[in-house]
């Protein structure tokens, strides 16, 4: 049980963090980083600084006005995201997809002709973050499947709208009047036609030649098996139950209860409607998917990376340095993690050998703390929800001792949830989704709780550090509530390799703070989670790089980190359709380790940890040339 991605995760990811789960292309997200490209705190304003922030805000503007799904995720004004957005959903199309592309094209245009010498020394900080990310944005959103290099492939077991907007409609459209029901109503009819649009995708890239491998259509695992149901599998599970008890209309129902302005006759109309909708349009478009990935399993196969598809290297390429803001090869990034995988097995041999578990490899010592009595929570209602209560209590121990490692601090709640039902054998094992900017929704970390066994007590600290305090919810905090930062940079933009960079950092931060002091085995869940993440450079590039087989990898990572084969097997087949995505956690976090190290050895004594997480996290999501750049000013100023 694992983690999601990053903070504009469109399952593109999917991170393609969305609402986390928005269906929003790589080209949207490119309009996203463009529109980083605001001044950084600080510093004399240059003579094409109002230029620059003009054009930021209208490119903000635009990126809202194309995912009007995250314009809700973040709750903003009509204003802000251009018009009204309640009633309408992401446009799936390749034409729109190609329209983001141009609005990304302009805006860059529009960026040089502004010109760099015009702007002051943060302003220029700013242009090479646009030009950074927009380089890297555009080039992967050049390969013109799915939703680009990072998720070439529509419809898989992880990827197509069926996978995240079920539960953005139940948990964040709001309805507080009449307004509200009728334009969640609107979004309904609209989800029918973005289930169609995407079957159009699917079929031109087949076309194409671009087939998602055969066990991203169609796996049911049965009792024992391993890994997540393929994509027709839930597509079926979801059309299963009769409209009235469909989560698009239950929900629904639910909060049309809630609503005292609308009458109990209106609100059995709409109602009607909804469960008409759902019968009539949504239903039939479900089975249109499914109808079209049957179709497709005869032409697929068993090959699991991309360097089978047109371009597949050069795709990857793209891939890994969208998802890194690195110019590491695969080679590279393959050794790093081979290297990260020997010293991290070596300390927790270490750790095992002192609780007196001295026979078999590491993996098999820690494979065997899945099945200890002690370490399960029961697979029960009542289990689930003190395991909940248990993390809700972790969260706010280690707030409390926050102050200690920064001086600004996050103010949003957190909750801790379950993975609702109805998507939880497709989704990751957690996910983050950011707090509202009116304050009207906390941060929210879910967690996937389909089977207790598969999320043994000592992995669950660790994974709640990544996911929450003071991991994605307090960095992703933080940037939404930084003053002095412009809108499109404290609430929109992201880069995968900073924000999951920063969570994994947070793991072993929460280790430096003595949160396993007396813990042993949370301690070797920590240093399990690690070696997790440099396995994962080791498959990903294995995946795509070297042709290995889905079962290869598997096997690689079983044999690192002992984890459960359900759960590796879920993160192998999560790679293949996300190929570079999962490089980012351990490139990132060696990269904020590398520029600690050096900002401890230049200042000495005159080294402040609260100052340089405060230098990271109050600038907001970077890419990592960035963020050392960032870093290499605070020691200077440091040392003024």
């Amino acid at each position: 049980m694992r983690d999601g991605d990053p903070k504009l995760e469109t399952k593109e990811g999917e991170h393609m963090d969305t609402t986390r789960r928005a269906v929003l292309t790589a080209t949207a997200a490119g309009l996203a980083i463009l529109a980083s490209g605001c001044n950084q705190q600080g510093g004399a304003a240059g003579a094409g600084d109002t230029q620059l922030n003009a054009l930021l805000d209208r490119i903000s503007t635009q990126f809202l006005h194309e995912a009007p799904e995250f314009a809700t995720s973040l709750a903003v004004t009509e204003q802000r995201a251009g018009g009204r957005f309640k009633d309408r959903l992401t446009d799936a199309s390749k034409e729109a997809s190609h329209h983001r592309l141009q609005l990304s094209q302009q805006a860059v245009a529009d960026l040089q002709r502004l010109g760099r010498d015009s702007l002051s020394n943060a302003g220029k900080v700013s242009y090479d973050v646009v030009a950074t990310a927009l380089q890297q944005a555009n080039a992967a959103s050049a390969f013109d499947y799915g939703g680009g290099a990072t998720a070439p492939y529509v419809l898989t077991q992880l990827t197509g709208s069926y996978a995240n907007l079920p539960d953005f409609l139940a948990s964040q459209h709001t309805v507080a009047n009449r307004d509200d029901a009728d334009a969640y109503l609107s979004r309904l009819s609209a989800y029918a036609r973005v289930l169609d649009q995407e079957v159009a995708v699917l079929n031109a890239d087949v076309a194409s030649g671009v087939v998602p491998p055969d066990f991203t259509i169609e796996r049911d695992p049965g009792p024992g098996e391993s890994g997540k149901k393929g994509a027709i599998p839930q597509l079926r599970a979801f059309i299963a139950p009769a409209p009235a008890q469909n989560v698009l209309v239950a929900s629904f129902v639910q909060k049309l209860g809630n609503v005292a302005s609308i009458s109990a006759a209106d609100r059995h109309t709409l109602a009607q409607r909804a469960q008409t909708i759902v019968h009539d349009e949504i239903y039939p478009a479900y089975q249109r998917q499914i109808d079209a990935l049957t179709a497709l399993k005869p032409r697929a196969t068993h090959d699991a990376g991309i360097w089978k598809l047109p371009r597949g290297a050069e795709m990857y390429a793209a891939a890994l340095t969208a998802n890194t803001t690195t110019s590491m090869s695969p080679d590279e990034i393959h050794q790093m993690g081979l290297d990260l995988i020997q010293s991290l097995t070596a300390e927790m041999d270490t750790i095992l050998k002192a609780q007196g578990m001295t026979h078999g490899s590491v993996a098999e010592r820690v494979h065997s703390l899945y099945s200890r009595p002690d370490q399960l929570y029961p697979n029960t209602d009542a289990g689930r929800d003190r395991l909940l209560a248990d993390l809700n209590r972790q969260v706010q121990v280690i707030r409390a001792r926050m102050p200690e490692m920064c001086n600004t601090l996050a103010r949003a709640d957190l909750q801790i949830k379950r993975v609702p039902v109805f998507t939880q054998d497709g989704a990751p094992g957690g996910y983050y989704q950011n707090a509202a900017l009116d304050g009207s929704r906390p941060g929210a970390y879910y967690i996937n709780l389909r089977n207790t066994a598969e999320v043994p007590k000592f992995t669950l600290p660790t994974l709640t550090y990544h996911e929450g305090i003071p991991g994605h919810h307090w960095q992703i905090s933080i940037s939404q509530e930084a003053g002095g930062l412009p809108f499109i940079r404290s609430a929109i933009l992201g880069f995968n390799a900073y924000a999951e960079g920063w969570a994994l950092y947070a793991e072993q931060l929460a280790d430096e703070m003595g949160m396993y002091a007396n813990d042993a085995f949370g301690k070797v869940g920590y240093l399990q989670s690690a070696a997790f993440r440099a396995s994962r450079l080791v498959c990903d590039t294995g995946l795509h790089a070297k042709r290995w087989t889905r079962e290869q990898a598997i096997d690689s990572m079983y044999a690192v980190t002992g984890d459960q084969r359900s759960s590796i097997t879920t993160e192998i087949e999560r790679y293949c359709v996300w190929p570079g995505q999962a490089c980012g956690y351990m490139v990132g976090r060696q990269a904020i380790n590398r520029m600690r190290d050096h900002a401890r050895t230049a200042l000495g004594q005159r080294f402040d940890i609260k100052g340089f997480h405060d230098t990271i996290l109050v600038n907001g999501s970077t890419p990592l040339s960035v963020t050392e750049s960032l870093v290499n000013d605070w020691v200077a100023s440091r040392r003024a």
